[in-house]
């Protein structure tokens, strides 16, 4: 080898190109697993004299458990092991003094990992390291309390904020690590970061000299793990420090293909990054839930469920604002319903948030669109306007609210029969949010006032919610018309609403919210029955103030007929 002058170029000097397997697949190795507190793996007391697998925990408690796997087939897709131990967790641990590791070495040809054991052969023995205590943020503790009796006092943990939180070990009880068995040939120079942490290079070179050797990798995969599965280590700490702490811990050994750990490493990195970047992990753990616990098939359907939803739900807006935007008339409308479902998705909205661990933020996004949408409805009937009180008044300013024009025969009808539609909704309405109200109040926990009053508007709101609904079907009764419904926008909530009935098993949100998809769908049987009853008039108008055949007009065109 040689530069661009001629002048030879020791090969040595140069980074090596390939990687190459150091074991070959096919021999029988050994996996040992030991448990230490060593901050750099000196397990057998090498460096320090101080065997780390006993010196925390005294010679009573006899150590930490370690083991051996024997005769594993190097590059056999089949094998598998598995161990389940208990493990003491030391005090340095609990106090956050020290980390506790699992030491895995991995030999071949019958040699002892211990260096200072006769049967020590260093090119037949790899060693690799895993933290098992977890440092993050302690989750904040909410109490939920009977708020006539301040005892007896629940407590629920809730993920914590970027900016409080001590940071504590945590233990998870499953330890997954993955042989990489088919050995490939490596190209150095295009290795993703994510492998550096995985990959050991001998240093040794080839005959060429540009290709050096790697030792077997060992991959601890912790994609799958669930951070509702994880224990803080030090609970009990310090109330009760003398008590001794044992935690469980499954071992599994598995191969792996190389492509296979490149995803998982990736997608680990990814997840981590996003966490960081401010992506709530209970959001994070859901996606990890749906791929653990869902059926591929039934995965490939949620995802188009999924599209679906956002599609039609866009879509219902976008002809909703379209509708509304051409509407110059409020025949037909109650805009007391509208008003109505302004409060009650603003009361919906507050109750998401209140419980944003258990929501998806695309659930969030919709429910505030929607309620947006609404208010904005408002504004085409009335205008609105803040002014000074009256001399006298307990608040200096008042809300003005004005029709925007002269009501016609027809619309005066339409607010006759709203004001009537909701005094009959409100004779069943007030005496059950009366009564739920009570009954939260004495036999339900809350964490204070706000929560009560949100989560029993909630409650009501989700039981009772298609009585909100109800003045528009009786409206639509009483004028014998859907004419002034936007129609397009029904379509799309109509398949939005039967999409949701698949999508509230899949997507994660509170119960009550999950229930009310399939409340929905009793309003929009009535409605797509009113509108099969109700046959197109002509006469009537539709859905963009329009009319096809205008009584003046038809009625001209008699009279000159009579002419003839």
């Amino acid at each position: 080898m040689a530069d661009s002058t001629g002048i030879p170029i020791d090969p040595m000097t140069l980074p090596p190109v390939h990687g190459l397997p150091a074991w070959s697949t096919g021999q029988n190795i050994s996996m040992h697993i030991y448990f230490s507190t060593s901050p750099i793996g000196d397990v057998f007391g090498v460096v320090n004299r101080k065997n780390w697998g006993q010196a925390e925990l005294g010679p009573e408690a006899g150590g930490f458990p370690h083991w051996t796997w024997n005769d594993i087939p190097f590059g056999d897709w089949n094998e598998e092991r598995r161990e389940d131990v208990t493990i003491e967790i030391p005090q340095a641990v609990r106090r956050n003094l020290s980390s506790l590791w699992a030491d895995v070495f991995l030999t071949k040809d019958g040699a002892n990992p211990n260096p200072t054991s006769p049967g020590f052969i260093p090119g037949s023995v790899h060693h690799v390291r895993k933290l098992l205590t977890r440092y993050r943020k302690k989750p904040k503790t909410r109490k939920e309390h009977n708020l006539l009796i301040s005892k007896n006092e629940t407590v629920v943990e809730e993920e914590e904020d970027d900016q409080s939180g001590l940071i504590v070990p945590y233990w998870h009880p499953n330890l997954t690590l993955a042989l990489i068995s088919d050995s490939p040939v490596l190209n150095l120079r295009q290795i993703a970061p994510v492998i550096h942490p995985h990959l050991s290079i001998t240093g040794e070179r080839d005959e060429s000299k540009t290709n050096t050797f790697y030792m077997p990798m060992i991959f601890p995969n912790d994609f799958w793990h669930l951070r509702e599965h994880e224990v803080e280590i030090n609970a009990t700490y310090p109330q009760d420090p003398n008590e001794k702490l044992f935690l469980p811990l499954s071992v599994t050994f598995q191969p792996m293909s190389y492509m296979k750990m490149q995803v998982y490493a990736s997608m680990t990195h990814g997840f981590e990054e996003a966490a960081k970047n401010g992506q709530a992990a209970g959001e994070l753990d859901e996606i990890k839930r749906m791929l653990v616990e869902t059926n591929p098939w039934f995965l490939a359907l949620t995802a188009t469920v999924s599209i679906l939803h956002m599609v039609f739900e866009m879509l219902a807006f976008k002809n909703d604002v379209a509708h509304w935007r051409k509407k110059d008339q409020m025949v037909g409308v109650s805009l007391r319903t509208i008003a109505t479902n302004v409060i009650v998705q603003f009361i919906i909205l507050l109750y998401l948030l209140d419980n944003n661990a258990d929501t998806s933020w695309m659930i969030v996004f919709g429910q505030g669109m929607g309620m947006v949408i609404e208010a904005w409805k408002i504004t085409k009937a009335v205008d609105i306007s803040v002014i000074r009180s009256p001399p006298g008044s307990t608040l200096p300013y008042k809300l003005d609210i004005k029709d925007k024009h002269v009501l016609t025969e027809d619309e005066i009808k339409t607010q006759e029969y709203d004001k009537e539609a909701f005094r009959y909704v409100s004779y069943a309405g007030i005496p059950l949010l009366g009564g739920y109200t009570i009954y939260s109040l004495l036999y339900e926990s809350h964490r204070g006032w706000y929560s009560f009053v949100i989560s029993t508007l909630t409650s009501f709101v989700y039981m009772f919610g298609f009585v909100q609904l109800v003045p528009q079907l009786i409206i639509n009764w009483r004028l014998k018309s859907v004419a002034h419904m936007p129609m397009k926008a029904m379509i799309y909530k109509t398949l939005s609403t039967v999409v949701d009935d698949f999508f509230a098993f899949c997507i994660r949100m509170p119960w009550l919210h999950r229930l009310a998809c399939f409340r929905d769908d009793v309003v929009f049987l009535i409605f797509l029955y009113q509108r099969w009853i109700y046959r197109v008039d002509t006469k009537r108008v539709n859905e963009y103030g329009q009319v096809a055949e205008p009584e003046e007009k038809t009625a001209q065109g008699e009279e000159s007929k009579k002419d003839k």
